[in-house]
């Protein structure tokens, strides 16, 4: 009975734990970040066999385990400093505000072996062969996942506003109909923000969104049958990683390569070099102000060469 009692309280924990990181996500499209990295954390408590049975009893060194393991298998520096930053959020939601301050000493970049990360972007983008490559492999065993890729190529979507735009779908057409120069992302976006993104290609967009059209047809008016937007997601992931696009050829890769289109397509309007960077930052839903952050990241093959 005591076993049972033990046990109910790490089980309870851990739901609190998931709790506090719904709690702590800023936006809706955090929330769902911080969940994910809460789960990893936990995971990796019960695989070290380590039963915690509140927020209380995480200590320092529980967190260092955490992101040093992270980085043993070899996540990016950038992506285990966001889990940090997410840990801290949860933990301050928790109270465990000394535990979660910036300045702590034990979890700063030094000690963890943090030092060398940079804004320079981590991916290349993804030349047509490449992407006709994969999409015809993709194609073979998901339409519509092949329609969800269609879509972020032609127009630099992020995979959920990708996935989810099943339901703007049928207003980009009217708008391509109607000889718009852009369309409204609202779906998926990031912090909820929507945005207007400009119609390079417009051949390449109308193709792309007929053939979404036609998957919807056939997929219960979504482009990936799945139960909600968590599965489909891990759904789209499978299907793109199994057709060789991971690493620097990743799936944002395809927004890097909208992010190259954007620009010659704002050049040959005769834009500034500062205004072409602020529109493109626009286009991929950073902002306008990000403009010096998007040429650093999206367009790193510049300084490389």
């Amino acid at each position: 009975m005591k076993n049972k009692s033990a046990r109910s309280k790490v089980e309870q924990f851990r739901r609190d734990f998931v709790t506090l990181a719904r709690d702590a996500g800023r936006s809706y499209a955090t929330v769902a970040d911080s969940m994910r990295i809460a789960r990893y954390f936990l995971n990796y408590l019960r695989d070290n066999g380590i039963k915690l049975r509140h927020t209380d009893s995480i200590k320092t060194r529980h967190l260092i385990g955490y992101l040093q393991f992270r980085k043993e298998q070899g996540i990016s520096v950038r992506s285990i400093q966001n889990e940090r930053s997410v840990i801290r959020g949860i933990l301050n939601q928790a109270g465990r505000y000394k535990l979660a301050a910036p300045d702590n000493p034990l979890l700063s970049n030094k000690a963890l072996g943090l030092e060398e990360s940079n804004r320079a972007g981590t991916k290349l983008p993804l030349n047509p062969e490449e992407f006709q490559k994969a999409f015809m492999k993709v194609e073979k065993n998901n339409r519509g996942v092949a329609a969800v890729m269609l879509l972020s190529y032609t127009l630099g979507l992020r995979n959920k506003e990708a996935v989810e735009s099943c339901k703007s779908v049928m207003t980009w057409k009217r708008a391509i109909e109607s000889g718009q120069d852009s369309v409204r992302v609202v779906f998926g976006t990031k912090g909820g923000r929507p945005r207007n993104t400009v119609i390079v290609n417009r051949d390449a967009v109308r193709r792309a969104i007929n053939y979404a059209e036609s998957v919807m047809k056939e997929n219960n008016g979504k482009l990936i049958d799945r139960p909600d937007i968590r599965k489909a997601l891990d759904t789209y992931r499978y299907h793109v990683r199994r057709a060789g696009l991971t690493g620097e050829k990743a799936p944002h890769s395809m927004r890097y390569h909208f992010s190259q289109e954007a620009r010659a397509f704002y050049e040959n309007k005769g834009y500034s070099e500062r205004e072409i960077y602020a529109q493109v930052s626009m286009d991929l839903g950073h902002g306008d102000g990000r403009g010096r952050y998007v040429k650093q990241v999206y367009f790193r093959s510049d300084h490389d060469e």
